[in-house]
């Protein structure tokens, strides 16, 4: 069986990563799912889920100002909003993952947080998330 939770997420800044890693341990334990997966999706064309260190914040920083190299905000785009390098850096990074899950708490590396990656903010934002279960 699967249940879908939902996630808020206010952004700050017009490029931030927010780590989301606690609100979705959160959701995972009220799930009551021991062994399973948690599916989590950013219904949103300017923002992305990753996953990546969250112990050390200059990672952080490292991602955001890279992407801002590779795709930066004013370059020659047609789209009429002005948030073009928005859409294309969500599309780099993903709009979903996958973590397992064991005895009740999710299954990440000892570095690893999952992270909510806005390029368009601020904003509030939602992250979907599906709890299912394999036990």
């Amino acid at each position: 069986m699967s249940r879908i939770t939902t996630l808020e997420v206010v952004t700050r800044q017009r490029t931030e990563l927010v780590d989301i890693t606690a609100g979705i341990r959160r959701l995972a334990a009220g799930s009551g799912i021991r062994e399973g997966v948690a599916h989590i999706f950013a219904p949103h064309t300017t923002a992305a889920i990753t996953i990546n260190e969250n112990a050390d914040p200059t990672v952080v920083r490292d991602i955001l100002a890279a992407l801002e190299r590779l795709v930066p905000q004013r370059g020659d785009y047609r789209h009429g909003e002005g948030n073009s390098d928005a859409h294309i850096k969500a599309s780099l990074l993903g709009s979903s993952l996958t973590v397992l899950i064991s005895g009740g708490d999710l299954l990440l590396g000892t570095w690893q947080g999952i992270f909510f990656c806005e390029f368009d903010g601020p904003r509030k934002r939602k992250v979907w998330v599906s709890f299912t279960d394999s036990g």
